[in-house]
């Protein structure tokens, strides 16, 4: 037996069941966006999806076959999937992730001089967007949802707009652009990638960080893994054939980097509950998640309290496993920091 949810409250955004499926060898599929091939290995399907997850047999890349029509993704994204104007966890939660955000920004901000241009490419509420006008650079983002951008910082010129060059920036316009967990999330990566090199000036630089497909986390955890986030995540990058497309657009690859301390440790403690509880797929996630501080909470307090208890348990060796992972180069998310070609 599952643990007692509430239907209208706890079901459909994070706690969709995906099984592993044993269909033909492979199947025909339209050109990979990374390779070009044209066949792939079925291999996961997600609860009230017809399409199958597939992985191409050329570069490892997952995508749903055929993909999802724009109907089906919209209704991925209903409002509280974004949170409140300002927060999307609960209290405690938001400060931890605004804390992390913090401290990369160093890592974001390296190398960049004075009043350089930075975009955020899906840049939600913009928690990246005002720690950086706070050290004087000029921001910018773009963002497909009005509504996810609430209480976005001020300071911050975003556009709204389905596609990134359907944001209309000039030729050579940017010295940074970030594309920070949302490459996984549009429609056509190459196309986005390409763009970004097109508004990049040369020698600007492009940081992107995806949910590695290829990492001991979700080789380990399988349909459970956490960072799967299916339907929401239309592609699946191993890091080879992130490495892969980023080349392809006319980027030189300049580092990668396996740790994250916000994404990787609470992956390996929300796929082993996925894996080896009864709850809902994603019920963790869903308790820190804001909505879970209405009246009608996701669980009863019983489960809640255990699920407390697992969380402040699991940290330290969670850590531990995502430090080892990073030094073996096998990370649960990764990003990549590349530069477009200044001969381009």
């Amino acid at each position: 037996m599952r643990a007692p949810v509430d239907s209208e409250v706890g079901g459909g955004l994070y706690d969709r069941f995906v099984r592993v499926v044993s269909g033909p060898e492979t199947t025909a599929t339209p050109a990979c966006p990374v390779c070009d091939g044209k066949r792939a290995q079925p291999v996961f399907q997600v609860e009230g999806i017809e399409q199958p997850i597939v992985v191409c047999t050329g570069c490892g890349l997952g995508h749903f076959h055929p993909a999802l029509s724009p109907g089906q993704i919209a209704a991925c994204y209903p409002e509280e999937y974004y949170g409140g104007p300002t927060t999307k966890f609960q209290p405690f939660v938001e400060l931890l992730v605004r804390a992390v955000a913090r401290r990369h920004i160093n890592f974001l901000s390296e190398g960049l001089p004075p009043g350089a241009r930075v975009l955020d490419v899906g840049c939600g509420r913009g928690v990246l967007l005002g720690p950086l006008a706070d050290r004087r650079f000029e921001v910018h983002g773009v963002e497909l949802s009005e509504g996810a951008l609430r209480g976005a910082d001020p300071r911050a010129d975003v556009r709204i707009a389905p596609r990134l060059s359907d944001a209309g920036y000039e030729e050579g316009s940017f010295d940074q652009v970030i594309i920070w967990h949302v490459l996984e999330h549009v429609a056509d990566p190459k196309h986005t990638i390409e763009e970004c090199r097109r508004i990049l000036r040369p020698g600007g630089r492009l940081i992107v960080a995806v949910p590695n497909f290829s990492s001991a986390q979700a080789r380990w955890s399988g349909p459970a893994w956490f960072h799967l986030d299916a339907p929401r995540h239309l592609y699946h990058f191993p890091v080879s054939a992130l490495k892969r497309l980023i080349r392809n657009c006319g980027f030189e690859i300049a580092s990668e980097h396996h740790f994250s301390l916000r994404q990787n440790p609470f992956g390996w403690i929300q796929s082993a509950l996925n894996r080896f509880s009864k709850l809902p797929s994603g019920a963790l996630y869903t308790l820190l998640h804001q909505r879970g501080r209405s009246t009608r909470t996701p669980f009863d307090r019983k489960t809640r309290l255990a699920m407390w208890i697992v969380l402040l348990v699991s940290i330290p060796p969670a850590i531990l496993l995502s430090i080892l992972e990073a030094l073996l180069r096998t990370g649960a998310t990764v990003h990549v920091v590349a530069r477009r070609r200044r001969d381009d």
